[in-house]
């Protein structure tokens, strides 16, 4: 192996895969310095260029497309490697001699070259003058006679060359010496020229090239020969020897331009060809992005670019060279389409003059490659000379070229009929001369721009022509990949050159749309791709071209198949999936009038109008396409605004996210690929992506189409849309709807009734048709054709305008009615010159309709078709009398048959996709560009059109993927989702969101989950109530992630925004509150304590069972779980999973979630509590009438349980939901209004059906409703009556309401806490004080009652009224009467002996219970003060208010004087005492006051007197008797002195003494009883002795009968008293007894001045 062997492979090094391979065995053989010199430069680079990490960081690469910031902009990329100069370590003059010795001896190597003289080494002399002068004295003295002039002959010529070889006696053939060839001299005298070089960088560059450049050019060198000159270049620019401040480096660059354009040398074998064209190609894309690569002009541009296309396009050339003229375009369009930048920046904002200059020029430049003929790499043949391997070989290559290209490529331009590179071939330049700066004159060259952009452009769009032959598909995809890098470089500045633009919008989009109907995958993968470039940046001037494409890619893309139903998904979690695209289109019609050829669906397809069915591969392609599109932040946005807000376009936004969603279902990959489905979920959350970051964002408004409008076209579009389908099928329907929806302006008017019509692409243009000729509607056919301008136009033109509207009918009346419409307008403004009047239109377009049918009906033969002439016979006289211009006539046949008048829709010719886009050329005029929307303002109604098929996408997969790499991507979507929805008001899409969260989470099933055998376990510090739902939550993966994710992201946050969706929270919480797995501490707010939870069947303490117990251990407990009928012990396995769904409701913060719920605004509290009514059994619901059934219902709900039989069951998850309910209605005086009167039904519902209503929930519906009767009276807003609410608490069972009472008088008190109409109005109600008497022995709330109650009379406001007089006395009454009976019990606990165990609690509580009879009593005293106010203000008379008002309080206290306890009896007894002789009680208008010894002290006597009630206190009854008749003589003798014979009194005397004759007979008194009964009695007789009421019968006849009786009484029980009374002294005056007072008396007890005690006498 020679020494350039490691070299070679060194460079080969540089290529990749099996290029690297080829190239390795296509260089095999090849000389020592092609090979080492060629791949070192090269490799050079290539290394210069990896290692060069140190680069400037803020290096700008302008080529890069940013796809996540907008349509398209240019953006800095970080720290990216720049090209460094590389600096040479030796000297720069030696390192050229040694190139031009190099390539000079493998020149002599040639056997052409063998011979050539020793200037070739030695470079010539230094010395010229000297030289020739030294020569000529040395030929002198040989040869005087042979003279040769010198002079003439420049440096190096022939001559010269001649006599340095014979000098040497270097002789040719026949002892002749040879003269060098012009190419060693030429490096001969670049040698001699370097020798007094100093400094590179300061000599010439053409003379420096020109040695080399002659060589590439020369046809007579070889192919390595060759390549080394041009690794010669090539490392000249690489080491920086050529520069940017060379002298006449534009002239070096323009010849070097011309020298590797129009290459020639010898064909040898096909390895060394084509490493010289990978040269050339490597040396081009160096020129051009070198230093000097801006100083090219036009033309040099457009050769290099011919050239490496014509490389690209020889298919005879090797498969690693034309890949690699591919990456060498490819390189040198970036360049190229970058400097349209710089052009850009110098035209300022007169970039359209810039295009304007361009046409103008004279030169019109035109690229021509070659791409099948020999120029490039001929076939070596056997012979006697061998051909020649050209690059510019002209003839054959614009030959070829011209076949390929047709008639649009042209030859290069020419200046004074050559061009440029042939001014400068070898033809025109001679060799032998080198250029120098005296002969030379400075160029003055352009440098390249937009003519050689655009040329180029050109071609490279014309190479994708679907339809030529001679452009395979391999030289599509060449031109498609060129064209992205294009596009990728400078597409925005594509889309700004008029020029360019309207390649880009007409011939690229055009070939482009084509081309992906393509079934070849690199053309269809290449097509997709550069149309996604295109769109990406240059969508702002396609609107039209890009609805037609993205229109194509869905209806090829969207399946219509059901969505199979898959086991364990609910098919409810994926409705919304769309089941085929909006594009709306017209049906075709079946029938045929002959006069068009409608094309079946399939053959359309095959013509690319249609999508149809493309293969998997295709398919996934295709969805890359669009993802790539999607990807794009705006891009959605941008289909929103532009087309699904505008009545004529699709709806492509909506189609492309459900194309998307659908093919996201893992059943894509049956059509597709198995990654259709991954891209497409990529894609869509993608777009979900986009809208959530651009949330925080600040909203931009200016510049952009106002959103109501948008949103009123939408509106107006949908109304088109479904006013166009009722049209399809009945146009009068459709009319009708259109004009009450104000479509139409007046269904009457036919102009407003045709530009509807005529504007709208919606409606069947064969309905439009039948339904305009119809007789009925002359007037709108005639405002139909008023929309059309004939003027200027033939006959045929015009009529192929009108039925491009609308598809003529196929009966003959009906066309015969339209032709003489038609032929009216067309005459109405002025008849055309050669045509007679309408009535030869109307022949003439008749004979038009037939002709077209003739000639384009399918089953016509040829042979039998219509002729001209047959035509023109037709229509001979009938214009006028005369007849046409044949000239006329032949126009419109030639028309007619070629271009057959059918509607675009219908054409089956392979020119259908022509004249679809001819069509859509037309309507981008008026279309106007599309608008790009970097802004959010369109999120929300592009949210709230397209949520649908999104969230049920992310539902579908998240039940069914089963990869972990999914889920957070789909947590992700719906919590972003829930944002967007929140944040724009989408609350439906919140909804459905919670319900696809809640559905999967097993929590919101409506099953019934059986609480019965729940078991709590302890395990150490912590408890765990082991649950049929906590198991099997806690062994679902997917239901734990969908709830975690719905409480703790989707929820949270958002509950303002919720509306339906509370229905399945509200389920989630009961679940989770039935089976203890959140608190029940939110009765903490209501001062209530928390609602008590189902107790477990079983309580399990694991930390004493032993760790080690095995199968035994486990198999024993469970059989004798079932023996006891105890539920079984939970599992390790089951309480593994319930302590996990504890773990994750506990991270799921559903407090946070409640405590956020109560502060949500009114609209939202409404929803929630809805949704919570909701869940009341049907008994309770809000909506239902509850009847007291006749037996209690045997329903009970899940989470309850019953008592035994003793009555309903108990359900916590009720109580819950009151609670709740209630916390939310009382929270302040918006809610109360929003919600208050609903909570209020339901909770007036469960009191009313108190029955079958278990107590724990009745008592807390009672405080709850008593609650909210509070709030609302406070409030001024009244929800319910309060006696309606206290006459439902009356109606309780006793044993319901003493149960329920703690609650029922914790709700009161709230109510009557404050003074207010409601006070008054609870206090002054029966059912109230019914209530409060039922409840009060309830020891639980017997203290709060009697609170209550003393509040009450103690209130400085009258709380005690005339309506509740009576009920407050006796409740008092039944107080102090409870303090007896707790006396009673305790007196005969003590004398039985017993003691309870609880002596301090039992004491404690029967010390209070006395401690509110002897208050009960005060209070009843207290309220006689009250008493003459009520009697005033009382309307009942006189008599009837004092029994009314006293009665009840003597009678409390009558009744207390008899009392058990001691202390509450003496208490009561000074109380009557103090009643009795108020100033209040007597009169002597009234005498109902003296029903206090009937109705109060006798029988209190009465009382006394039967020994029950005397052995209930033996020790203190004795004394009160005592003190109760000394009352009872006190009473009388006080009314007596203080009213004195102004009221009967001889009868209550009577019973006075027949009482104390009864106690003092009785026996059972304390001791000294009878005396000082005595002493009142004696008191009182006294007072009547000497007021004379009592006197002797011989003193006054009027008191005999009360003498006689009161003596006959008195002398009973005290025999002499009448002696001791009424001695025998002498009669006194009565005047004188009436002054005497009455004795003293034992009636004042206690040191207190008596009121009624009488004077001493």
């Amino acid at each position: 192996m020679t020494a350039a062997a490691p070299r070679e492979q060194q460079a080969v090094m540089a290529l990749d895969g099996a290029q690297r391979t080829a190239a390795l065995a296509s260089h095999e053989g090849a000389t020592q310095h092609d090979l080492g010199q060629s791949y070192y430069t090269s490799d050079t680079r290539e290394r210069s260029q990896m290692g060069s990490d140190s680069s400037n960081t803020s290096m700008r690469i302008r080529t890069h497309i940013d796809r996540r910031n907008g349509p398209f902009h240019e953006t800095t990329l970080p720290a990216m490697p720049q090209e460094r100069t590389i600096s040479v370590a030796v000297d720069a003059v030696a390192l050229i001699t040694t190139e031009c010795i190099t390539v000079t001896s493998a020149m002599r190597k040639h056997a052409r070259w063998a011979h050539s003289s020793v200037t070739a080494i030695l470079g010539g002399n230094p010395s010229p003058s000297k030289s020739r002068e030294t020569v000529r004295q040395f030929r002198d003295q040989e040869k005087p006679e042979v003279h040769v002039e010198m002079s003439s002959m420049g440096v190096g010529s022939p001559s010269s060359d001649f006599l340095l070889g014979s000098r040497w006696g270097l002789r040719g053939k026949k002892g002749k010496s040879l003269q060098d060839d012009p190419l060693i001299a030429a490096f001969a005298r670049l040698r001699n020229d370097l020798r007094r070089c100093t400094d590179i960088r300061t000599f010439d560059i053409p003379a420096l090239l020109h040695p080399f450049l002659q060589v590439i050019r020369s046809s007579s060198t070889s192919a390595s020969i060759t390549s080394l000159a041009l690794v010669a270049i090539t490392k000249f620019f690489a080491y920086n020897l050529i520069s940017r401040d060379s002298p006449r480096l534009v002239l070096g660059m323009q010849l070097l331009s011309a020298a590797i354009t129009h290459c020639r040398f010898e064909a040898s074998d096909s390895a060394a060809d084509e490493t010289v064209l990978l040269r050339i190609l490597k040396l081009m894309e160096g020129i051009l992005s070198g230093p000097g690569g801006d100083l090219l002009g036009d033309e040099s541009v457009c050769e290099m670019m011919e050239t490496g296309l014509s490389m690209c396009c020889q298919i005879r050339l090797s498969e690693l060279l034309r890949r690699s003229a591919e990456m060498s375009m490819s390189a040198m369009c970036q360049v190229v389409f970058e400097r349209l930048k710089t052009l850009e920046i110098e035209a300022g904002d007169n970039v359209e003059a810039m295009d304007e200059e361009t046409h103008s020029s004279p030169n019109v430049l035109k690229l021509a490659p070659s791409v099948d003929g020999n120029s490039v790499m001929p076939n070596p043949t056997d012979g006697e000379a061998k051909p020649t391997a050209k690059v510019d070989d002209h003839d054959d290559a614009q030959q070829d070229t011209e076949q390929m290209l047709g008639s649009k490529s042209l030859d290069l331009p020419r200046k004074n009929g050559e061009t440029v590179a042939e001014r400068a071939s070898a033809s025109t330049v001679e060799l032998s001369q080198p250029p120098t700066k005296s002969t030379e004159e400075p160029m003055s060259i352009k440098s390249y721009g937009l003519p050689s952009i655009r040329e180029l452009f050109r071609v490279l769009v014309d190479l994708l022509q679907p339809h030529s032959k001679q452009h395979g598909d391999g030289m599509r995809v060449m031109a498609l990949r060129i064209i992205d890098v294009a596009l990728e470089v400078a597409g925005p500045s594509i889309a700004r050159h008029p020029s360019l633009a309207m390649l880009a919008k007409d011939d690229l989009c055009r070939h482009l749309f084509q081309l992906v109907r393509s079934e070849n995958m690199t053309l269809l993968n290449e097509s997709l791709r550069v149309a996604g470039t295109l769109l990406h940046t240059c969508r702002g001037m396609l609107k039209l071209q890009q609805e037609l494409f993205l229109s194509y890619l869905v209806a090829c893309l969207h399946p219509r198949v059901e969505i199979p139903t898959e086991p364990g998904i609910d098919p409810t979690l994926y409705e919304g999936i769309p089941e085929a695209p909006k594009l709306v289109r017209p049906p075709a019609s079946s029938s045929s009038s002959g006069r068009s050829t409608p094309v079946p669906v399939k053959d359309r397809q095959k013509l690319g109008m249609e999508g149809g069915s493309r293969k998997p591969d295709a398919r996934e392609a295709m969805v890359e396409s669009i993802g790539a599109l999607s990807r794009i932040p705006s891009y959605l946005v941008e289909l929103f605004v532009n087309y699904d807000c505008e009545v004529d376009r699709a709806d492509l936004c909506e189609d492309m996210v459900g194309l998307l969603a659908r093919n996201a279902f893992p059943d894509a990959a049956t059509w597709s690929t198995t990654n259709v489905p991954a891209l497409c979920l990529d894609a869509l959350l993608s777009y979900v992506q986009f809208i959530a970051d651009r949330l925080p964002r600040d909203s931009q408004y200016e510049g952009y189409p106002d959103r109501e409008k948008l949103r009123e076209q939408r509106a107006r579009k949908k109304i088109v849309i479904r006013g166009a389908t009722k049209f399809n099928e009945n146009p009068r329907s459709g009319i009708a709807y259109l004009a009450s929806q104000g479509i139409i302006d007046d269904p009457d008017n036919a102009h407003s009734v045709a530009a509807f019509l005529r504007g709208t692409a919606r409606i069947s243009k064969t309905v439009l048709g039948d339904f305009l000729s119809k007789k009925a509607n002359d007037q709108l056919l005639r405002a139909f054709m008023d929309l059309f301008s004939f003027n200027g136009k033939r006959v045929d033109e015009a009529l192929r305008e009108l039925l491009n509207s609308f598809r003529l009918p196929g009966e003959a009346p009906l066309i015969e009615r339209i032709v003489e419409v038609f032929s009216e307008k067309y005459c109405s403004a002025a008849t055309p010159e050669g045509i007679a009047g309408k009535d030869a239109v109307h022949v003439l377009a008749y004979a038009i309709i037939i002709l077209n049918t003739d000639q384009h009906n399918p089953s016509v033969k040829d042979e039998k078709r219509m002729t001209y002439t047959d035509f023109a016979k037709n229509l001979r006289g009938v214009n006028g009398g005369g007849n046409f211009e044949p000239e006329y006539l032949q126009q419109i046949y030639d028309s007619i048959r070629t271009n057959e008048i059918i509607l675009p829709e219908e054409h089956n010719t392979a020119r259908a996709f022509d004249y679809a886009w001819e069509e859509l050329l037309l309507k981008t005029q008026s279309a106007g560009d599309l608008v790009l929307c970097d802004t959010n303002i369109f999120d929300a109604d592009m949210f709230q059109a397209t949520w649908r098929p999104i969230v049920a996408t992310l539902s579908y997969v998240f039940m069914s993927a089963s990869e972990d790499i999914v889920f957070p991507r789909i947590n992700t979507g719906f919590l972003q989702c829930a944002q967007i929805a929140a944040t724009y008001g989408v609350t439906e899409a919140l909804d459905r969101i919670v319900y696809c969260l809640s559905s999967i989470s097993i929590v919101a099933q409506d099953r019934l989950w059986n609480t019965a055998l729940n078991t709590r376990v302890q395990r150490g510090k912590q408890s765990v109530m082991v649950s049929e739902l906590a198991v099997q939550l806690g062994g679902n993966f997917r239901a734990k992630l969908a709830t975690y994710v719905l409480f703790r992201y989707v929820v949270r946050g958002n509950v303002k925004e919720i509306r339906s969706g509370w229905k399945h929270i509200v389920q989630i919480w009961l679940n989770l509150f039935a089976n203890s797995l959140i608190s029940p501490s939110l009765s903490r707010p209501l001062g209530l304590e928390p609602i008590p939870l189902q107790t477990p069947t079983h309580v399990i303490d694991r930390a004493d069972k032993p760790a080690d117990s095995g199968f035994i251990s486990s198999f024993f407990s469970t059989i004798s779980s079932y023996t006891a009928d105890d539920p079984p012990e939970p599992s390790e396995e089951e309480l593994e999973y319930a302590m996990t769904t504890v773990d994750c409701i506990a991270n799921c913060h559903i407090e946070d979630l409640l405590s956020e719920a109560t502060q949500m605004p009114p609209r939202a509290t409404k929803d929630l509590v809805l949704a919570l009514l909701e869940q009341l059994p049907q008994t309770y619901s809000p909506a239902v009438i509850s009847v007291k059934p006749e037996r209690p219902s045997s329903l009970i709900k899940a989470n309850g349980y019953r008592q035994g039989n003793r009555g309903p069951a108990y359900d916590p998850s009720l109580v819950y939901i009151l609670e709740l309910i209630t916390l939310l209605a009382i929270r302040d005086d918006s809610t109360l209004a929003a919600v208050g009167e609903l909570v209020a039904d339901a909770l007036q519902n469960i009191i009313r059906n108190a029955a079958n209503t278990h107590f724990m929930v009745l008592s807390r519906a009672v405080y709850y409703l008593l609650l909210l009767l509070q709030k609302s009276a406070a409030e001024d807003q009244p929800l319910v009556r309060a006696p309606v609410v206290l006459h439902m608490i009356s109606s309780f069972s006793q044993p319901k309401l003493e149960k329920s009472a703690v609650l029922v008088l914790k709700g009161l008190i709230v109510c009557i806490k404050e003074s207010g109409t409601l006070r008054s109005e609870i206090i002054n109600t029966p059912d109230f004080w019914s209530t409060i008497e039922r409840i009060h022995t309830v020891p639980a709330v017997s203290a709060g009652v009697f609170s209550l109650l003393k509040a009450i009379v103690e209130d400085r406001a009258p709380a005690v009224t005339a309506d509740n007089y009576e009920f407050v006395i006796g409740l008092l009454n039944s107080f102090a009467n409870a303090a007896g009976a707790a006396a009673a019990s305790q007196k005969q606990r003590e004398s039985h002996g017993r003691r309870p165990q609880s002596q301090e609690q039992l004491q404690t509580r029967e010390n209070d219970i006395f401690h509110r009879g002897e208050e009960a009593v005060n209070l009843v005293y207290q309220l006689t003060s009250r008493v003459p106010t009520l009697i005033e203000h009382s309307h009942l008379e006189r008599n009837e208010a004092w029994i009314t008002y006293w009665s009840p309080i003597f009678g409390c206290l009558r009744m207390q004087c008899e009392n058990p306890h001691r202390s509450i009896r003496r208490r009561a007894f000074s109380c009557l005492q103090g009643a009795l002789q108020s100033a209040e009680l007597a009169s002597t208008d009234h005498q109902e006051w003296t029903a206090i010894f009937s109705e109060v002290l006798f029988p209190l006597i009465e009382r006394l007197l039967k020994p029950e009630v005397y052995q209930s206190d033996p020790k203190g009854m004795g004394e009160t008797r005592t003190a109760v008749a000394k009352l009872l003589c006190k009473i009388f003798l006080h009314y007596l002195v203080t009213l004195g014979g102004q009221w009967e009194w001889a009868d209550t005397w009577f019973r006075i003494l027949e009482q104390v004759d009864r106690m003092m007979g009785s026996g059972q008194g304390k001791s000294g009883m009878e005396e000082e009964i005595s002493e009142s009695l004696k008191n009182i007789l006294y007072f009547m002795k000497s007021d004379g009421y009592l006197v002797p019968p011989e003193q006054g006849e009027q008191g005999t009968l009360i003498w006689q009786e009161t003596w006959k009484r008195v002398d009973r029980f005290l025999p002499g008293m009448s002696k001791e009374i009424f001695p025998d002294p002498p009669p006194q005056p009565k005047e004188q007894h009436q002054q005497q007072t009455a004795p003293a008396g034992p009636g004042n007890e206690g040191g207190k001045p008596s009121e009624t005690e009488a004077p001493q006498s």
